[in-house]
Order: structure tokens, then C-alpha cells, then sequence
């Protein structure tokens, strides 16, 4: 049977997937880009000079974490539109919210022109783009899946991940650049230049997104309203999805949390944790280190698809819980590389970590959309994704740089908790199968026409 109820142009799933790639690339840049920056300037720019430089760090890794706080709100706001009206609005309206919120960030006073006001002001404009990007993953990933061929899912929805790559590549591409106007000028105004220049990637965004069309998963959907009965209860269509699953599908969203939780919380420790340890601790070259991030970034992006076509392959799962073995593999030599001072021993690591972790990437967007029913997929995986993002992203460089601290700056502290989340992560992944297999076997035949078909 058809996905689509109603007769419309057919719209290309490569089409679908780019559209969906460049919006996330926008958001990701965005959020990336205050990422790097509170890691090597914000704590000199929105903190008082004569702060002690760890406090100053942990501050400055502070206003990256609140932005999580709001990321499951955005989560639930978004996924309840996405869910009733639409994907596409969803994300014209997200994109809008962080690439406005990023402009003003460029724009802020520092703290020697008007004190306390300016980490405030920060904090507003990063809880903005929480909410912002706390709906935008969950609408971004199900356009570019809901619209795959059969079999393709995976391969399809790493295109809305690889958003990440070229968001990180964008990011640490301008502060490379920008750094190379010296430590003065970088300080004084380099450092905005990433901001201000994310209003140029939003119109081309949004010319993008305005002309995509909705998944067929919604056009079935709003079929079944038009056809309901004054009274009758549809069951693909839910008056308050985020109620329907925290009752029913609760299971689902926590195991999908730590399912996640190497693939968010273990990218900060990798790229923000390691770029402040580099620079603070083994005073490396801040340089070096960005362009090392930089080409991590971009092996992430060339390898993402691939892995993803692995996925659609031999099974989604299987690439995950390979990729989250070779993180507990390589945590500690990414560290123990640091200290040598080598750039091609430093490099190398890199780039190996990169490798084994954008095997996480791809593949889950896929398994975590098909472990929800259609008509509450976009609250489902929203859910998950942003209340991971909560609980080990958003936290992950503070509690890193904390960790350190209580071994007087040694690494292996927050190596060793990234190696158990991993190790957590493989078991949860294995659940999501399991989950994944009982609800499309209790579900009624009309549920089973939309899953996301990955491999078993």
C-alpha cells in the first residue's frame, strides 16, 4: 500500500535529504559556533579579568550547558506541532528563532562595557537557541527518513546528521580563520564574525525549507482528520502526543537517552573538553587544534554516508554498537596523545575517534525514529534526543573540566566516564531493537504501513 492518501508531485528523496542537511547544517553551525567559542574567548570576553582562570572555564562551559536546559521544552513545543500540523512549519520556524538569537550573540557588549548585563544577555540568547534546536533535530531527521525508499532509511537520515559535520566543519573553518588576524584582533572582534555571518546561511536556509514539501506520513495523517467521525477516536491521530508517550512508550525514550548519549555528551568531551585541555592544560597551540578539529569535521562528513549505507546493509545496529566500541578503545589514547606534544600523533587520534564515532551518527536516527508510531514519532524521538542532550551533553565540558580537576588536571577521569557511557550505550542500542520488533508486532495493520524499514 501507498504511503500518500492524497495526489501530489513526487518529490525526490535526495531532494528531501538536502533540503533537511542544509537547515541542520545552519542550526548545527550556529550552535557549534558558541561551542568553540566558550571554550577559548567567552571566558575572557563575559567574565571579569581578575575571576581564577578555572572558575573563569567552568563559568564560560556554564552558558554552553543552559542551553540544554530548554532543549526537551523545544522538544515537546515542536513535536506537538510536528506532530498535528506538519514537519516543514516546524522547521522554518526553528531555523528563524537560531539564526536570529546566533546575530545577537555577535552583536553583545562585553563585560568590561557593561558588567553582569553581558553573561546575562548571553544566557537569554543561548536559552533561545535551545529551544530553537530542541524542536529542529526531531523535524530535520523525519523529513529526510519519512520520504526514503524502502531499505534506504538509514543511508537518507544521515543526511539530516551530517548537518553536524558541516555545521562543525563551518564553525571551526571561521575561527581558523578569524584567528589568523592575530590574538588581538581575534579578541576584540574576530570572534564575532562567526556569529554575524550565520544571518547569510539562514536566508539561504529558509529559501530552501520554504519550498519543501511535507512528508507523506503527514499527508496520511491529515487524511484520516478530514475523514474522521464527529466522536470517534482515530488512532494514528493524538490530541497530546507527548502524553501518549510518556504512557505508552516510556520505556522507549529512556532507553533511546542513553542509546544517545555517546554520540552527544561524548562529541563535547572529544572537540570542547579536548580543545580546552589542549590549550589550558598542555598549552598546545590553539591553532593546531582547531584545524585538527576541522579535519575531523570533515572526515566525519565524507565517512557519515557511507556508514549509514553500512547500516541499510547489515543492520543499523550492528554499525552503532561497533562505533561505541571503538570509543571505549580509543578514549584513553586521545587523551594520552596530548601530552607528546606530536601534531600527527594528536592528528591521528583525532581523526580515529571522528571515524568510530560517526558510526553513531547515521544509524540512529534511523533506529530511534522506526521505535515510534508515526503519529507520535516526532514527540518520540524529540524526547529522547533532547533530554539526552540534557543530561549528558549539555553538562559534558563542565563536568569534564570538574572531573579533571579533582585528579589535579588529569585526563583519565573524563576518558573514563566517556568509556562508560559507551558501554551502557551498546546495551541500550540492543534494546531499541527489541523495542523496535514488539511494537510493530502488536500494532494494528493500518500502524504498519509507515515504519522506518531499518535492517533488523
Amino acid at each position: 500500500m501507498t504511503d500518500r492518501t492524497t495526489p501530489r508531485s513526487p518529490q525526490s528523496p535526495f531532494r528531501t535529504a538536502l533540503a533537511a542537511l542544509s537547515g541542520t547544517s545552519i542550526e548545527w553551525y550556529d550552535f557549534y559556533a558558541f561551542a568553540t567559542a566558550a571554550a577559548i574567548v567567552f571566558n575572557d570576553v563575559f567574565f571579569p579579568a581578575d575571576m581564577p582562570t578555572s572558575l573563569k572555564t567552568i563559568s564560560s562551559f556554564a552558558t554552553f550547558a543552559v542551553g540544554f536546559l530548554l532543549r526537551p521544552l523545544g522538544g515537546i513545543v515542536f513535536g506537538h506541532i510536528g506532530d498535528r500540523v506538519g514537519r516543514k512549519k516546524t522547521l522554518v520556524i526553528t531555523l528563524l528563532m537560531m539564526g536570529t538569537a546566533s546575530f545577537a550573540i555577535g552583536l553583545l557588549p562585553t563585560y568590561d562595557q557593561v558588567g553582569v548585563v553581558s553573561p546575562i544577555l548571553l544566557i537569554v540568547l543561548r536559552l533561545v537557541q535551545g529551544i530553537a534546536i530542541g524542536g529542529e533535530w526531531g523535524g530535520a531527521v523525519l523529513i529526510a527518513v519519512e520520504n526514503a525508499p524502502k531499505g534506504k532509511a538509514t543511508f537518507f537520515g544521515s543526511f539530516a546528521q551530517l548537518g553536524s559535520s558541516v555545521g562543525a566543519l563551518l564553525s571551526t573553518g571561521m575561527f581558523s580563520l578569524m584567528n589568523l588576524f592575530g590574538e588581538s584582533a581575534f579578541n576584540s572582534w574576530g570572534w564575532r564574525v562567526p556569529f554575524l555571518a550565520s544571518a547569510v546561511l539562514v536566508v539561504i536556509g529558509l529559501v530552501v525549507r520554504t519550498k519543501l514539501e511535507d512528508s507523506p506520513v503527514m499527508d496520511e495523517i491529515h487524511a484520516e482528520q478530514k475523514k474522521s467521525e464527529p466522536g470517534k477516536k482515530q488512532a494514528r491521530v493524538s490530541k497530546l502526543p507527548v502524553s501518549e508517550v510518556l504512557r505508552k512508550d516510556w520505556k522507549t525514550v529512556l532507553v533511546g537517552v542513553f542509546s544517545l548519549a555517546t554520540a552527544t555528551g561524548g562529541y563535547y568531551v572529544v572537540t570542547s573538553y579536548l580543545l580546552s585541555y589542549g590549550t589550558d592544560d598542555q598549552h598546545l597551540s590553539e591553532s593546531m587544534l582547531l584545524n585538527g578539529l576541522s579535519l575531523a569535521a570533515f572526515l566525519e562528513l565524507v565517512v557519515t554516508p557511507f556508514l549509514a549505507l553500512l547500516g541499510d546493509k547489515v543492520g543499523a545496529h550492528k554499525v552503532v554498537v561497533g562505533g561505541l566500541v571503538g570509543v571505549v578503545l580509543l578514549s584513553i589514547p586521545q587523551f594520552m596523545v596530548m601530552s607528546t606534544g606530536s601534531v600527527v600523533l594528536i592528528y591521528v587520534m583525532m581523526l580515529a575517534m571522528r571515524l568510530v564515532m560517526s558510526a553513531l551518527y547515521g544509524p540512529m536516527a534511523a533506529i530511534l525514529a522506526d521505535g515510534f508510531a508515526p503519529h507520535v514519532r516526532y514527540t518520540g524521538i524529540s524526547l529522547s534526543y533532547q533530554v539526552c542532550n540534557l543530561i549528558f551533553a549539555g553538562f559534558a565540558p563542565v563536568t569534564a573540566v570538574w572531573l579533571s580537576s579533582l585528579a589535579g588536571g588529569a585526563y583519565w577521569p573524563p576518558a573514563a566516564a566517556l568509556m562508560g557511557v559507551s558501554v551502557i550505550g551498546i546495551w541500550c542500542t540492543l534494546r531499541l531493537r527489541t523495542y523496535r520488533q514488539r511494537r510493530i508486532a502488536g500494532e494494528a495493520p493500518a500502524l504498519t504501513r509507515q515504519p522506518v524499514a531499518t535492517s533488523a
